[in-house]
């Protein structure tokens, strides 16, 4: 892919993009009926499938009980033939949703920080406008603009919207694993996207349900959690009605896993005269595509 302007551009974008993923968005599966149960589901007892629903609703709120957490993330971005794939590690406070993390992506390493809902980022050996070694990103205001509850972002461990949008219908537990020594039990969830906050907008955009994974531990907490959704980009105003034009799609696959709860973070913002707003040049970006 080429680069055009400041060389983390894209990187930028995909880690917007990622975190509104993990407070929010849905994806365009269709819900799972009995049929695509799991042999473990659909031998078990009814108690046995809402004790799996009940478990995957409180993950959330145990998972943030434990109030910070080493987390890696795993993301890969596909649209018209091309695929972005970025990898990171870091710290999370799983209370207020600050992070300290390592990106790479295309070959670059970022370092970045989220603090109040605000990222920011640095590539080591490039400057942003004006020549500062940070840029940063208001995630509230490209939230507003997606349509994504801002009372959610960054902090992927607390998104209750989706514990609230579970039911027993979808919850399919798939059986136990083994994830970094750690034993856990594996479920798969479709979440209904209407039932999210402005689920009636984003079901336009982004389709009925949300297909998502996680894997718990012992004592209820998320180990890992995967995402797999496709966004459905709005045909160009300059298509004729007729001419069957098909809306543009971004896939997107997102992993994140969870070790090391209580460790500390660290998360402190870059002083102001290192950093370079990018907030307008993203929402004008979005704009453009909308």
């Amino acid at each position: 892919m080429r680069r055009r302007g400041t060389k983390a551009g894209t990187i930028t974008i995909a880690a917007v993009m990622g975190s509104l993923v993990l407070t929010g968005c849905g994806g365009d599966g269709e819900p799972k009926g009995k049929g695509d149960a799991s042999p473990a589901a659909s031998t078990g007892e009814g108690s046995g499938q809402e004790q799996g629903t009940t478990a995957v609703r409180a993950a959330y709120d145990k998972t943030a009980e434990a109030e910070s957490a080493r987390m890696t993330v795993s993301m890969k971005m596909a649209a018209e033939g091309k695929s972005v794939t970025s990898d990171g590690e870091g710290v999370l406070d799983l209370a207020g949703g600050d992070s300290v993390m390592t990106i790479e992506a295309e070959g670059e390493r970022l370092e970045q920080r989220v603090v109040d809902e605000i990222l920011y980022q640095k590539a080591p050996g490039q400057k942003a406008p004006g020549g500062k070694p940070w840029i940063k990103i208001d995630l509230r205001k490209v939230a507003e603009q997606q349509g994504v509850n801002n009372q959610q972002i960054g902090d992927p461990a607390r998104t209750a919207a989706y514990a609230k949008a579970i039911t027993d219908k979808d919850v399919t537990e798939v059986g136990t694993e083994k994830i970094d020594g750690v034993n856990t039990t594996h479920y798969r969830v479709s979440v209904d996207v209407a039932r999210l906050p402005g689920g009636d907008q984003m079901r336009e955009q982004l389709g009925p349900t949300l297909p998502m994974q996680v894997w718990l531990d012992e004592e209820g907490r998320l180990r890992r959690q995967q995402i797999d959704m496709t966004v459905k980009a709005p045909a160009s105003a300059s298509a004729k009605p007729d001419s069957g034009a098909a809306p543009q799609q971004l896939e997107m696959t997102t992993v994140m896993q969870f070790s090391d709860f209580g460790t500390e973070v660290d998360a402190e913002a870059p002083r102001a005269e290192q950093v370079a707003d990018m907030t307008d040049k993203v929402l004008r970006s979005g704009r453009r595509q909308s």
